[in-house]
């Protein structure tokens, strides 16, 4: 088999050990250095420095003022790297449009995703946010899966930013070139379990999208379904939707499958459905009789065959 591709994910400098921190210091995560590194070209990124407040540097916090929240120094209001940040923000997106997915450093300041703190100008705790680098970030790269490290250590929000990442490629590599209707009809056949096991009500929204596509789907539809495809995807997948797609799996393989295999393969999906089984079990059953009893769908569908470095990854405790 073909070496893959390494898909490019951006990621906090401080977290792949590099002594960025305004101590000097660093805050290096073991996932996303080793495991992720593995899978992944991990490009560091470390807007602070970037934007020229070196290392060490004066700590720097989230401030609420009659003007809006903005990033000032701790001991030095008046430093106001808010424009500055930003600005790296908009670079990052203007000059690395290749990243699949970025893994930002939690409670930063300037790459914290969510839940900040912040503070008023007599520097009282007042509320919660986003960074500001990260805020610019997620704003222009809507689409861009993006974590914090700390999140990463929750298995189901691990595995929904893997699978993310992977769609978005995927998403990536279809737009990279002007698109077919019928090369988005494919798209969205490919990912209409995916889809199911996320959100069944965005699969019926993005149905007359498709639709309506014509020969050439016009930029704003495009724009309209990647939105609604990532949204969709970055809703985590419920057990109920997983059991509900691995029954209608079964019920293609009805006529097929011998009382044993049948009685095999619900008992997974059961063991599955209360907890006392994980997900590839059923999965990987349904790969094998789908194999015996090829369906013309089932190879492509990437609910049951994605990425090697996907599945490794998603499933990896």
């Amino acid at each position: 088999m073909p070496e893959l591709p390494r898909l490019r994910l951006g990621v906090s400098a401080c977290l792949l050990g590099q002594p960025v921190r305004y101590d000097g210091g660093h805050k290096r995560d073991s996932f996303v250095a080793d495991l992720l590194g593995t899978h992944f070209e991990l490009l560091p990124l470390c807007p602070e420095v970037a934007i020229g407040l070196g290392v060490p540097r004066r700590p720097i916090r989230l401030v609420q003022t009659a003007a809006g929240l903005r990033v000032r120094g701790v001991h030095d209001p008046a430093l106001d790297v808010t424009d500055a940040l930003d600005g790296e923000a908009a670079r990052v997106s203007r000059d690395l449009p290749d990243l699949c997915g970025y893994v930002l450093k939690k409670n930063s300041p300037s790459c914290g995703m969510a839940r900040v703190k912040t503070y008023t100008e007599a520097g009282m705790p007042n509320g919660r946010a986003s960074g500001a680098y990260a805020a610019g970030l997620m704003a222009r790269q809507a689409l861009l899966p993006v974590e914090e490290e700390g999140r990463l250590n929750d298995p189901p929000l691990r595995e929904n930013f893997i699978e993310r990442v992977f769609a978005y490629a995927r998403w990536q590599a279809l737009t990279a070139s002007e698109v077919s209707g019928a090369a988005l009809v494919d798209f969205h056949s490919r990912h209409k379990y995916q889809l199911l096991a996320h959100n069944q009500a965005a699969y019926r929204r993005l149905g007359p999208l498709v639709a309506g596509a014509g020969r050439r789907p016009a930029p704003q539809l495009l724009d309209q379904y990647g939105r609604e495809f990532m949204a969709a995807l970055a809703r985590p997948a419920s057990v109920g939707n997983h059991v509900n797609v691995l029954q209608h799996l079964v019920g293609y393989l009805k006529d097929a499958l011998d009382p044993g295999d049948k009685t095999e393969l619900q008992a997974a999906i059961d063991a599955y459905r209360t907890g006392r089984g994980p997900l590839l079990v059923p999965i990987t059953l349904l790969r094998h009789h789908l194999r015996r009893h090829p369906q013309p769908w089932a190879a492509r569908q990437t609910y049951l065959h994605p990425d090697p470095r996907e599945q490794l990854l998603r499933y990896h405790a």
